[in-house]
């Protein structure tokens, strides 16, 4: 089957199993405690090779699954953990309040929990503004980062939503019976890739098994209503504009047609961020490391070894 760019394979059409390989089942299943607002939390992860250490931290909506295509590769040369976050996933999803604060605090936690505070990160989509958020709050925590289309400024779809979410009253009931009444075809709907092939039935019962909780609904909502609230954003971006410089050397990749987080995104966090490196990408989505991952590895690491080398690491 042919496809424009970004067209939606037809639901009824995706494969049980992805076209392409990938190791996620092989690695191992571990767990740690990490602290989320004030009280220890379980934390699934994958763990895989050998080499330097390296946290990577997925988005809004997925899990360290998201990650599948990637990390055999970059097994090859670090020690890779790959979380799903507090609220998603495998991990706990504990009701209460999940600001951008406690969700960045938390990936601190879990660093430090199994070993690696100070490493390199690549976080996606809401991973990277997390990790942005992290090393703002804690300049050693990360050693370098590498965001991967991140949201973090506050774009007018961004002020829509919480315009809606302030003043639509019972919205979470609406939108628990618009995920929950097929959970796969929210997942289907609501990822989008530059190829839209690389989706699988595998994809929709891993992303949409957390969403048919009641708990794993809760979680995703109060994201939805707090880690990505406009209002947090703008704090966010006022604080880079004062900071003037990031603390830790920050790869900035974006690519330049995305449905879920307009490029101007990039584009203002580098003019906020003059010491940062943009980096644009073509025939790729938001999530470049699924569809773009032979063009998008080879930038990451050679940014995360280049600030090694200047650290003198």
């Amino acid at each position: 089957m042919t496809l424009e760019p970004f067209e939606q394979l037809p639901f009824d059409a995706v494969p049980s199993l992805p076209s392409r390989p990938h190791p996620w089942w092989s690695l191992d299943r571990l767990e740690a405690r990490a602290t989320f607002n004030g009280a220890p939390r379980k934390v699934v992860y994958r763990k895989a090779g050998s080499g330097p250490p390296l946290l990577l931290v997925h988005g809004f909506m997925t899990t360290g699954y998201s990650w599948r295509y990637a990390i055999g590769s970059l097994a090859e040369r670090w020690t890779v953990y790959a979380p799903d976050l507090i609220g998603c996933g495998e991990s706990e999803k504990p009701r209460g309040s999940y600001s951008p604060e406690s969700m960045a605090d938390m990936i601190g936690s879990f660093a430090r929990a199994v070993g690696v505070e100070g490493c390199a990160a690549i976080g996606n989509s809401m991973g990277g503004y997390l990790c942005m958020h992290l090393a703002l709050r804690d300049p050693r925590a990360l050693s370098s980062l590498v965001n991967l289309h991140s949201p973090g400024v506050a774009t007018a779809r961004m002020r829509a939503l919480r315009w809606a979410l302030d003043f639509v009253p019972g919205w979470r009931r609406a939108l628990r019976w618009a995920v929950q009444r097929d959970v796969h075809r929210w997942v289907h709907r609501n990822v989008h890739y530059y190829d839209e092939r690389l989706k699988s039935r595998e994809e929709h019962r891993v992303y949409g098994a957390p969403l048919a909780t009641e708990d794993g609904f809760e979680g995703f909502a109060s994201m939805l209503d707090e880690t990505l609230d406009v209002r947090a954003m703008a704090r966010f971006e006022r604080a880079l504009g004062a900071s003037g410089r990031f603390p830790i050397p920050l790869l900035l990749v974006y690519a330049r047609r995305d449905p879920m987080v307009p490029p101007a995104v990039g584009e203002r966090l580098a003019k906020l961020l003059p010491d940062a490196r943009l980096q644009w990408m073509d025939e790729a989505s938001h999530f470049a490391h699924v569809d773009a991952t032979e063009r998008f590895l080879p930038l990451a690491e050679s940014f995360l070894r280049d600030a090694r080398v200047h650290a003198g690491a």
